[in-house]
């Protein structure tokens, strides 16, 4: 097959995949279940003035009811001060309306313990709610959780106007050297200047980790290797470090919660579900200093030692305002991710939109990412970003800071290089980006094996595409106010763009670039409106690109055929005077050739109408109505190929039994004396040379499709 031809279809079986198979198949998640005794924390003697300590009171409250099977630890309204508070297993802590749970300021009340920071094992502060190996545990209800973080985090200047600036320094702490940033206290400083002054080494002892403490942050909520779990209707705010961190952790519900940090928090995280197993987050609020919904799995070496990806997660019915990003995989997912599900969100104001960032060093494999049905608005950056090139910054540069372009270079690729691939995005709208799309891989390890489509932006550039292959554009309308170019393309390959739509006159819709940059295919792109339409430079050349010009009205016949068969056809293909239904040769050359009107409308009432189709002469137990096996009929090669279609598409093993049907006739067909099949000497001898060539190729193509049947059922 042509290599042309190959770039179109291989995008079209996973958009296939993608679309019918995967959102009807979501994880399942499990939800904690708890018994209804109640036992208020006041019970044990906390009080709600704001100034008692009330740590052990609350402690001991949760202890006894663990203890006695578990049930519901009641907080009622009121400003309770606290210490570090540890959920225990059958857990369910409930906040009344109108119930605070303040964490104290005075970091003696926090012991360093061994945890895990960005990634990697760590001392830290004792977060100020945590669990560890605890099954059945919960935060419900309606009041908030304030971490007082801004007794912990240091804060840069540029993120501040004139007068809060002033207000932060007055208030006592200490300034760095340059005096562009403020640190709490003279540990802070210290630990500031070290590299990873956290990680855990034999060198350290307790009394250098004592001279950093302020230092090590705690995270808000740290919930490590648990298992059913439930986030619900409370505000967690004011984190001094990442806000809500679950570890290694299994089926996580969050529903219906609110987060909150100021927008200059540095490492303010919303969620961080790092290395978890079966999540769900959903119709929550996320406002906070840093990425908002955030997938990780570790970093470097100790998380591909880990080895444990976050997967199947659900995202949906969230908003997203001030953050680093939006939706985020990375950059600590060395152990990977997939299976992630993300759909109905809203971003607003975020820096970026979508962000997926790694690094060299990292490892790890991210695939199988599905996401659709995402708004936008006010996005500073990138409103899709694909970035191999992390630098850990934040991804706005503040007034006057310069940055350096990476440098390109090939390196080895081994367990260290990072891989993202196999992405479906749909249906993204955004208005007001600084750029609409940039994907940028690594010269040895490309983004790879992504569809974008149905997509409009409103943005000052357009798509920036370096070092990426067989990447599908799709449906994609792009209103940018700088149109020169409106796409750049920088060594990448297998590039399909497909029905792209921009501004009338734009100075010049396509820049193609390096010598590495070719097999670009544009289709169904009216390239008039573009004052220039495509230019090459450093190396690229007009081989790097064909065009496909396909005029809509060649879409229109097909569809009428199309309805023409639906119309004579309603629910299957027996005819007038068929006694029982007949699988026939007409039915797989039909609905093969409406699966190309699918591919080419994404219009799901073909897929629908091919499925149930099938689905008539098509058992549960994968046996075929009307069909007889020692027909040895050659003409439902099509018929065959429609059963492979279904079966990738939908996973039904009925589909796959139905084609072994086929393929074991193909192993027990008659054979001539010669060794070939029967039916090419009958055609050579009735029919004539020509016709028998054209068997031998249809048998040929038969063959063919079932070694490839074959090969994906392994």
């Amino acid at each position: 097959m042509p290599m042309k031809k190959i770039l179109i279809v291989l995008p079209c079986l996973f958009l296939a995949i993608a679309t019918f198979s995967q959102w009807d198949n979501l994880p399942v998640i499990i939800e904690p279940k708890f018994k209804q005794d109640t036992l208020s924390i006041a019970t044990f003697g906390a009080i709600a003035d704001g100034n008692t300590l009330n740590t052990k009171a609350i402690n001991a409250t949760i202890d006894a009811l663990s203890k006695k099977g578990g049930g519901v630890v009641v907080v009622p309204n009121g400003l309770w001060l606290t210490g570090p508070l540890v959920l225990k297993n059958n857990i369910n802590l409930y906040l009344a309306t109108g119930a605070t749970l303040l964490f104290t300021k005075d970091f003696d009340q926090y012991p360093l313990v061994k945890a895990n920071w960005e990634g990697l094992p760590q001392m830290r502060n004792q977060s100020p709610i945590s669990a560890t190996d605890a099954t059945n545990i919960a935060i419900t209800g309606k009041g908030i959780i304030d971490g007082n973080g801004d007794a912990w985090r240091m804060v840069k200047k540029d993120k501040l106007n004139e007068t809060q600036w002033k207000k932060l320094v007055a208030s006592g702490g200490v300034l760095s050297t340059d005096k562009k940033t403020w640190y709490p206290s003279e540990q802070s400083v210290k630990g500031s200047k070290l590299s990873n002054p956290g990680a855990i080494s034999p060198e350290k002892d307790d009394a250098f980790y004592a001279s950093i403490k302020n230092f090590l942050r705690p995270n808000l909520l740290l919930l490590t290797n648990c298992k059913n779990i439930l986030l619900e209707g409370v505000t967690f705010q004011n984190s001094a470090a990442w806000c809500l961190h679950p570890l290694m952790s299994e089926n996580i519900t969050v529903r219906n919660i609110t987060v909150k940090n100021p927008w200059y928090a540095q490492n303010g995280d919303g969620i961080d579900v790092e290395s978890c197993k079966n999540v769900l987050i959903e119709n929550s609020i996320f406002d906070v200093g840093d990425d908002g919904l955030c997938i990780k799995s570790g970093r470097d070496a100790d998380g591909r030692k880990r080895g444990m990806p976050t997967e199947n997660v659900i995202i949906r019915g969230c908003t997203v305002y001030a953050s680093h990003g939006g939706f985020v995989i990375g950059s600590e997912m060395s152990g990977g991710a997939r299976n992630i599900y993300v759909s109905n969100c809203t971003f607003i104001g975020t820096d970026i939109g979508l962000r997926f960032k790694t690094t060299r060093g990292r490892g790890g494999v991210v695939e199988d990412i599905f996401i659709k049905d995402i708004y936008m608005k006010d996005i500073p950056g990138e409103a899709i970003l694909f970035d191999m090139y992390y630098a850990a910054k934040d991804p706005i540069p503040l007034a006057g800071e310069k940055r350096e372009l990476p440098k390109v270079e090939f390196l080895p690729v081994d367990e260290t290089t990072p891989v993202f691939k196999n992405f479906y995005i749909s249906n993204v709208y955004v208005n007001g980006a600084e750029k609409a799309i940039f994907v940028r891989g690594i010269p040895e390890m490309h983004v790879k094996d992504i569809v974008l489509e149905n997509m409009v932006f409103q943005s000052h550039k357009g798509i920036d595409v370096q070092e990426a292959s067989n990447i599908v554009f799709r449906n994609i309308t792009i209103i940018s106010d700088e149109t020169n170019p409106v796409i750049d393309i920088v060594q990448s390959d297998k590039l399909l763009f497909d029905n792209i739509s921009y501004k009338k006159d734009a100075e010049l819709l396509f820049r193609v670039n390096g010598e590495r940059s070719n097999s670009i295919s544009i289709k169904n792109t009216n390239l008039s409106k573009a004052i220039e339409k495509i230019k090459y430079e450093l190396g690229a050349s007009e081989n790097s690109t064909s065009f496909h010009s396909i005029n809509p009205s060649d879409y229109k016949w097909s569809e009428k055929l199309s309805e023409t068969a639906m119309r004579l056809w309603p629910d299957s293909f027996t005819l007038e005077g068929d006694k029982v239904a007949k699988w026939r040769y007409d039915q797989g050359v039909i609905l093969k050739g409406m699966e190309s009107v699918w591919n080419a409308t994404g219009d799901g009432k073909w897929f629908n109408y091919i499925q149930q189709s099938m689905d008539f002469y098509v058992q549960n137990d994968g046996t075929i109505k009307g069909y007889r096996p020692d027909e040895y009929n050659i003409d439902h090669l099509n018929n065959g190929k429609n059963l492979l279609f279904l079966y990738q598409v939908t996973g039904k093993e009925k589909y796959k039994k139905a084609a072994d049907l086929l393929r074991n006739q193909l192993r027990t067909h008659p054979r001539t004396s010669e060794g070939g099949f029967g039916i090419k000497k009958y055609i050579l001898h009735k029919c004539g040379s020509m016709a028998y060539i054209w068997v031998s190729h249809f048998m040929q193509s038969m063959q063919n499709s079932f070694m490839m049947m074959q090969h994906l059922m392994i």
